[in-house]
């Protein structure tokens, strides 16, 4: 087979290799890309976009069901599944046939190549059914899959988990979730709106580890409300199948426990795809999290870079993407671009929970008294009650000189409210520096309006006492 010559390889077409891929074509460079798999990676085919399109037929579902808030006539939708699920397949492979296409990488010069890839020195790449690939640089997308918790009859039971879930014909009449992250949060909320009787497992004291714990709560909240069983300080200890129903039994705050369901999902974390790589023989460092880089997104081996999830910075499709082309900036314009270090996201339940920067318990372990909490309650917001939707907050935590460090939203759209709040923390901007911005009324992006206006008199205060007291 012939041996093929390339200024950069892109390893993996996934969120990170589809945006490097498009980067990398706009220089004067040679570029190829090669997928064992379909382009798309697991944001089309197992992450956002089927995900997204569930939740959203829930919704319409939900608002259907609570019509009576809007003063409609309430009423219950008939549901059959399988007509959501052919839905998210409608809309994947409409994404596939135009924006998620090989075509369209081949069309603008990218060489695509299909088949399993393993590095086999510093400057090449043996890809199966094609030869060879000689390179200047590697850039690896790989990705990361769904992790499995070690407990015992499990395997044996079978599970779904996020890349599963979305081959099935219909949705089970009943699921219990393990895990209490952003994926199980959506996907309890969704099936439940849907008519599945769905259960949470959540072995923590509360979800959505990673978010400011009060407004999780409050969602959590929520998502009970909508008709799940969310249930925290859960260990389990066996899964075991009888007469046809999937048994998970454990203990719940000590005291024995059992939750049985037609089907279990597994939303307990992820691994990076590093195996079959041939990166140990490559001479690239990994760890648990994936491909080590530095700040340039560069490996141990100076012609190999790594972005998105495997290399186990941020496991979102919006970093990956970012990742990707600071990575190939590096390559060709070394020192150019650093990998991001803060990156904002959302949990896209109902209401959705966004989230920049530090929470309050981050920022008061780094700036102690300086800190300061400022909440807008969505029952003071005129959009809310308008939209019946009163149940949320926008909360901002300001640091040292009235800095924003932290921002979190819980209200509906939050996803995307939080990018002003995201770029005054990008920016270091005070909380009071918003206050010159007029917000569009009524939007529920007018309680960081209000907010900064706090803060601006609460500065204006304190320099009037400072004045007051030098006189």
């Amino acid at each position: 087979m012939p041996e093929l010559d390339y200024d950069l390889v892109i390893v993996g077409m996934g969120s990170a290799g589809m945006v490097a891929a498009e980067f990398a074509s706009t220089l004067d460079i040679k570029v190829a890309a090669v997928e064992r798999d379909r382009v798309g990676g697991d944001c089309l085919w197992t992450g956002c976009v089927p995900s997204k399109a569930l939740l959203a037929s829930a919704k319409a579902a939900n608002t259907i069901r609570h019509a009576d808030r809007y003063g409609l006539t309430a009423v219950e939708p008939e549901i059959d599944t399988s007509r959501v699920f052919e839905r998210i397949r409608s809309i994947q492979a409409d994404l596939a046939a135009t924006d998620d296409n090989a075509d369209r990488f081949a069309d603008v010069g990218v060489a695509v190549h299909f088949g399993a890839a393993r590095l086999t020195g510093p400057d090449t790449l043996a890809v199966d059914g094609v030869g060879t690939l000689r390179s200047r640089f590697f850039l690896l997308c790989t990705g990361s899959r769904p992790a499995a918790p070690p407990v015992p009859g499990l395997q044996e039971a079978g599970y779904l988990t996020s890349e599963s879930v979305w081959e099935i014909d219909r949705a089970p009449e009943s699921l219990v979730i393990v895990g209490g992250g952003p994926i199980s949060m959506e996907l309890s909320q969704g099936f439940a709106r849907l008519g599945v009787e769905t259960t949470v497992l959540e072995r923590s004291a509360g979800v959505l580890s990673r978010d400011e714990p009060e407004l999780a709560s409050r969602l959590a909240g929520h998502i009970r409300n909508d008709g799940v069983q969310l249930l925290t300080d859960v260990d389990i200890e066996t899964v075991v199948v009888e007469d046809g129903v999937k048994v998970v039994r454990g203990k719940i705050a000590g005291a024995p426990g059992e939750w049985r369901a037609a089907e279990i999902f597994v939303g307990a974390g992820r691994r990076p795809n590093v195996e079959g790589l041939g990166l140990e023989e490559a001479g690239v460092e990994t760890s648990p999290k994936g491909v080590v880089v530095n700040a340039s997104l560069r490996s141990s081996v100076k012609s190999i870079y790594a972005a998105g999830d495997v290399a186990g910075r941020f496991l979102f499709t919006h970093s990956a993407g970012y990742e990707a082309a600071a990575a190939i900036r590096n390559m060709f314009f070394p020192g150019s671009s650093d990998a991001p270090r803060f990156v904002p996201w959302c949990t896209y339940t109902d209401p959705e929970l966004a989230h920049a920067g530090l929470t309050e318990a981050e920022a008061r372990e780094r700036d102690g008294d300086d800190v300061h909490v400022w909440r807008h309650d969505l029952e003071h917001s005129d959009r809310a009650r308008t939209d019946s939707a009163p149940g949320g907050e926008v909360r901002i935590v300001t640091g040292k000189g009235g800095r924003i460090v932290g921002a979190h939203a819980l209200m509906p759209n939050a996803g995307e409210v939080i990018h002003e709040l995201a770029l005054a923390i990008f920016e270091e901007k005070k909380l009071s520096d918003l206050g010159s911005l007029v917000h569009v009324y009524p939007t529920l992006a007018m309680g960081i309006g209000r907010l900064a206006g706090e803060a601006s008199y609460a500065r204006a205060g304190r320099l009037n006492f400072l004045v007051r007291s030098k006189a």
